[in-house]
């Protein structure tokens, strides 16, 4: 993964910006975030700060991914939905913790880059799909975990629909200025704090 100091130094910063679990900080640190950025950014790869990818997209803030999969609380046993792909990093992430990660980008190119992706780190139980994430997969549901990588209005019903009694869905509500991060599990929702992700897009974008 490159120099061990400046992961050392990653560590500590997830640590100061409120990553505290083990089991996600051991995920962090295994997974190699400089592997899913693009070539150009792989010296700030290991920085707390998103990173610009094509189609106006980004690679989340690795301390978000951080707050995420804390949320989440991913275990061996579970099967995973990840909606909005990007640079395959949160799926890599959260293959670490999880059974199975199905991930859905609505970009087939990014999808195709971090499937190569994935499939150069050998993460065989990680599967990308180009589709609409608004929509989920039903073939592979019902999942125990359902998380959203953009802001929406409200849940869609595909997602409560595909999600196990028990599971746990991770969203992002309200416009940008204002927007909440939402868990709904045990049929309740609950505010986690403020977060800032891009808007949710339907239907699968067209390659440029």
């Amino acid at each position: 993964m490159g120099d061990p100091a400046r992961l050392m130094r990653f560590v500590l910063e997830m640590r100061q910006a409120g990553v505290t679990d083990a089991r996600v900080l051991g995920a962090l640190e295994r997974t190699p975030r400089d592997h899913y950025a693009p070539e150009h950014l792989h010296a700030v790869a290991l920085d707390d700060v998103a990173l610009p990818l094509a189609h106006g997209q980004s690679m989340t803030k690795p301390s978000i991914v951080g707050r995420v999969l804390t949320a989440l609380d991913v275990q061996s046993n579970h099967t995973v939905l990840e909606v909005g792909t990007g640079s395959g990093f949160q799926a890599a992430a959260l293959a670490t913790l999880a059974h199975s990660v199905v991930t859905l980008e609505r970009w087939p190119d990014l999808a195709a880059e971090a499937r190569g992706r994935i499939g150069r780190a050998r993460l065989m139980r990680v599967f990308v799909h180009a589709a609409d994430g608004a929509v989920g997969w039903e073939e592979a549901a019902p999942f125990d975990r359902i998380v959203v990588n953009a802001a929406c209005d409200e849940a869609q019903l595909s997602w409560l629909s595909q999600l196990k009694p028990g599971g746990t869905l991770l969203m992002a509500q309200g416009a940008s200025e204002s927007q909440r991060l939402l868990r709904f599990r045990s049929d309740a929702w609950e505010d986690l704090g403020p977060i800032r992700v891009a808007p949710l897009e339907h239907g699968l974008g067209a390659d440029a």
